[in-house]
């Protein structure tokens, strides 16, 4: 499988240097969002694929993420902002309507896309994240967000990231963990292993007032209710609960769900159920 592609750079509003992954292809652009700790390279699977179909795959950095500029501001380590950074890399790029394809965060800022601009999404995949976001999920990622650490050897990072995430991918190897690592970690100059993310994306996410009340996110899913559309859930998923992924498949009857067996949060992308409901999304989108 072609998985060429190239690194290409644009200007978030308040002047970062940002980057993202292009596939080349001449269908409809295919736009993929990672998650609040990951980058591009989660996609690194699934892009090839996508772009094998013929479509133009966009998958970025977000700011504080992979090869992307830190921000100075850690306040603006925020869904709202990052939004505003894709709409300026979709202005750059002459984008006027695609696919997107959305991890957790990614898939937060899908419907807050498809509520401020639903002319714009063609489809979407929402992986294992709906309007309602389990307690208990929020719970977990604090205890690991912005924690740091670093680790000799990709082994000792993979067996690191086994003892946080275990119970949510049960049936990973060692590869499959090493596979993770070098995802969501990168080589320092100190020769020391370490996540790649700017650390101070924890801020705001720690700042949030547990009493406060969330955004109502229902209806930018609903805005994307009449469209192709997949919903991913890992089915021991502490983020997505089962309650949740119900209502949404009650208010967007025609989405075509898929439930990842003994995964929790979040499916790779890369399950060969996802894969044959990515293939019939993207056959479906005009």
């Amino acid at each position: 499988m072609d998985s060429d592609f190239s690194e290409r750079s644009w200007q978030s509003p308040d002047g970062l240097e940002l980057y993202f992954r292009d596939y080349a292809g001449d269908k409809l652009p295919v736009l993929c969002l990672h998650g609040l700790t990951r980058n591009s390279r989660d996609f690194e699977g699934l892009a090839p694929f996508v772009a094998e179909k013929g479509h133009r795959v966009i998958v970025p950095d977000m700011r504080g993420r992979g090869q992307s500029a830190y921000a100075d501001d850690s306040a603006t380590y925020a869904v709202p902002t990052y939004i505003a950074d894709v709409m300026a890399l979709l202005e750059q790029e002459g984008i006027d309507r695609f696919v997107s394809i959305g991890t957790s965060m990614g898939g937060l800022m899908t419907m807050l896309i498809a509520q401020l601009a639903p002319q714009r999404l063609a489809g979407a995949l929402i992986n294992d994240i709906g309007p309602v976001v389990d307690p208990r999920g929020i719970d977990k990622i604090k205890t690991y967000l912005g924690k740091g650490g670093s680790f000799p050897t990709w082994m000792h990072a993979a067996r690191s990231l086994e003892e946080v995430h275990g119970a949510s991918h049960p049936g990973f190897d060692t590869n499959d963990w090493i596979a993770m690592a070098k995802r969501s970690m990168t080589l320092c100059n100190n020769g020391r292993i370490a996540f790649d993310y700017d650390m101070k994306i924890a801020d705001p996410f720690n700042e949030v007032d547990d009493n406060a009340v969330p955004p109502d996110l229902w209806p930018g899913f609903e805005a994307l209710a009449g469209k192709p559309l997949v919903l991913v859930r890992g089915e021991v998923s502490e983020i997505l609960s089962a309650e949740t992924l119900a209502e949404m498949q009650k208010r967007a009857p025609d989405a075509d769900t898929v439930v990842v067996p003994h995964a929790g949060h979040a499916p790779t992308l890369d399950e060969p159920e996802v894969r044959s409901a990515v293939e019939a999304l993207l056959a479906s989108v005009k």
